[in-house]
């Protein structure tokens, strides 16, 4: 196909906020169901045609014969190209103009490495409580509610297809992303490259990352530079990194792209996820118990004490999206509070 021809750029909306920030309401909202808006993505295709590109990528605007701006003298970067020129085919005129435009964002460097802390020990007592109270709210159950009561037959759907829990399904996109009020708004592809050029702690991992953007972008006919996330490079609703995007986001609407970005396609991708994990349909995820010698029972800390719970197969998949006690039983309590008021 000849991008030339290819549809124009349209501006994307850029949703404020940071994923891993969810932010929470002072007042309680409605939970009525209202009709559900016609699905709407803030990534537009530059390609229609997902899935079918040419040899040498003709995206507008992106090209260039040497390498400039900020990455201009990376050796790094230039072996980067080489090998995605190589492997996967991409024209090198192209990328050089990519990367020409990339920016370093001194944020994400300053996130991904901080100054070390050199003031007094951190107490444990009550980082549970602390944990939990930014998702446990009264703001983050009714909007649970109304995402699930707004979205009811993709959930169901997803369930059935995919033999996952629809509460669970639906707390996982609520501690990601707030029910997708809080994407994210951070360049991905600028986000990718500072990791993978600019830091060093998780270098490698990064690089991988950014090279199954490129070939995501690639694949799904997006301009690489207009799909924004966090600033680590997690995308869409359920925040998946590109290359979990590539082996397990779906075209749950069966609108010939997998958009995550737009609340059916990530309600199908997070349940293929737990399916793809090892999710086991209505079976327990974790429950209360006394302290145990036994690898099964996890401690959280409270400001009243300890608290011990028994998990379950079902709990270690949660960990799997992040592999964090107080994360996955974030998860299953909001859950469970989402269902008893959803029914």
């Amino acid at each position: 196909m000849n991008h030339s021809n290819a549809v124009k750029l349209i501006v994307a909306t850029i949703l404020s906020g940071c994923a891993s920030h969810p932010v929470e309401q002072a007042a309680e909202i409605a939970i009525q169901p209202v009709d559900k808006p016609a699905a709407k993505s803030i990534i537009q295709p530059i390609n229609p045609y997902p899935g079918t590109y040419a040899v040498e990528p003709n995206f507008q605007n992106y090209f260039a014969s040497t390498l400039t701006g900020t990455y201009a003298n990376s050796f790094a970067v230039r072996n980067f190209i080489q090998h995605m020129v190589s492997q996967h085919g991409f024209s090198e005129t192209y990328l050089n103009g990519l990367f020409s435009r990339a920016n370093r964002l001194e944020s994400v460097i300053r996130l991904e490495s901080p100054a070390p802390y050199t003031g007094p020990s951190k107490p444990s007592v009550g980082s549970w409580t602390r944990y939990r109270n930014k998702f446990l709210t009264e703001a983050h159950i009714n909007n649970g509610v109304a995402f699930w009561r707004n979205n009811a037959d993709a959930v169901e759907r997803a369930s059935t297809t995919y033999h996952v829990d629809p509460e669970y399904i639906v707390a996982i996109i609520g501690v990601e992303t707030y029910f997708g009020k809080n994407i994210g708004k951070t360049c991905i592809f600028d986000a990718l490259t500072t990791l993978a050029f600019d830091t060093h702690r998780r270098a490698k991992f990064f690089t991988s990352e950014l090279e199954n953007f490129l070939l995501m972008t690639r694949e799904q006919g997006y301009e690489p530079r207009q799909p924004v996330g966090s600033w680590a490079g997690a995308m869409g609703l359920g925040q998946f990194m590109p290359s979990s995007y590539r082996r397990l986001a779906v075209d749950f609407d069966n609108n010939g792209r997998c958009d995550i970005w737009q609340a059916d396609d990530a309600i199908g991708s997070v349940a293929h996820y737990f399916s793809r994990s090892g999710w086991q349909l209505n079976n327990p995820v974790a429950k209360p118990t006394r302290p145990a010698k036994d690898s099964s029972v996890i401690e959280l800390s409270t400001y009243s004490g300890s608290e011990y719970w028994r998990v379950h197969p079902n709990f270690k998949v949660i960990k799997k999206y992040n592999n964090s006690n107080k994360y996955a039983m974030a998860v299953h309590q909001l859950a469970q509070a989402i269902k008893q008021r959803y029914y």
